[in-house]
């Protein structure tokens, strides 16, 4: 039996490439992209993955075309009102990532509304990113901590990320073909195990997902220790 990582986190890379390749305007990419996403949450759940954490929109995306954004803020609208009732129904709590400042009305009341009605789901965490940055992230949990007259530590900067409510990624896929993390949990992927699918995002399934898993389960990780030390390790530590 594989290893299911607890929290499994995702750059969804190549939604663009995959309309470019069938000469379709980026929204439709974007579009089958949810689709995907969509698959691969239900995935995740069946599996017995704790938490999800993607990365939807970043806060470098608004250097993309007008029309792209515009495109990206209105699917995000629309996924965000179709999506939540079944979220509620399969007992997943949705929770979005992110600088809020620069939302605009209609995107801040649909991510709320979404989050307030799966607030008690406990199946599983499904953290979208958006309009989120891993430096935005760890000089906010700074200045954060500073304006409360805080010592700035590592215990402290770690409980006032926004991902705090849940534990560190163990797995960090990224689809097409890229290999990095483009500013994306800088903090909290310190210790995760990387996998890179040439799979553009539209085209990633559960087999690719099972692929991920299987690679992940022949890790070892030993977080600073070594290879005899955690043999020495009680069974199930």
């Amino acid at each position: 039996m594989p290893t299911i990582p607890q929290h499994i986190a995702i750059v969804m890379d190549g939604n663009g490439r995959w309309a470019k390749q069938r000469f379709l305007p980026r929204v439709a990419g974007h579009k089958q992209g949810v689709d995907a996403l969509r698959r691969c949450a239900n995935a995740c759940q069946a599996r017995g993955v704790r938490v999800l954490t993607v990365f939807a929109f970043s806060s470098e995306n608004w250097n993309r075309p007008s029309e792209e954004v515009s495109g990206l803020m209105e699917l995000f609208v629309s996924a965000l009102l179709r999506e939540a009732p079944s979220l509620l129904a399969q007992g997943v709590r949705l929770c979005v990532v992110g600088d809020r400042a620069g939302l605009s009305p209609k995107v801040l009341a649909a991510l709320v509304n979404a989050e307030a009605l799966t607030a008690h789901n406990t199946s599983l965490v499904f953290n979208v990113c958006f309009n989120y940055g891993g430096r935005w992230d760890i000089a906010q949990a700074a200045a954060r901590l500073a304006a409360r007259g805080e010592p700035i530590t590592e215990l402290a900067l770690d409980r006032a990320l926004s991902l705090a409510h849940v534990p560190d990624p163990d797995l960090l896929i990224r689809t097409g073909g890229e290999m990095r993390i483009s500013n994306f949990l800088l903090w909290q992927a310190a210790y995760a195990e990387l996998y890179f699918s040439s799979k553009l995002w539209p085209d990633f399934d559960e087999a690719e997902l099972d692929a991920a898993i299987a690679d992940y389960s022949q890790r070892e990780r030993r977080f600073g220790k070594t290879t005899e030390q955690l043999r020495m390790l009680p069974t199930g530590t």
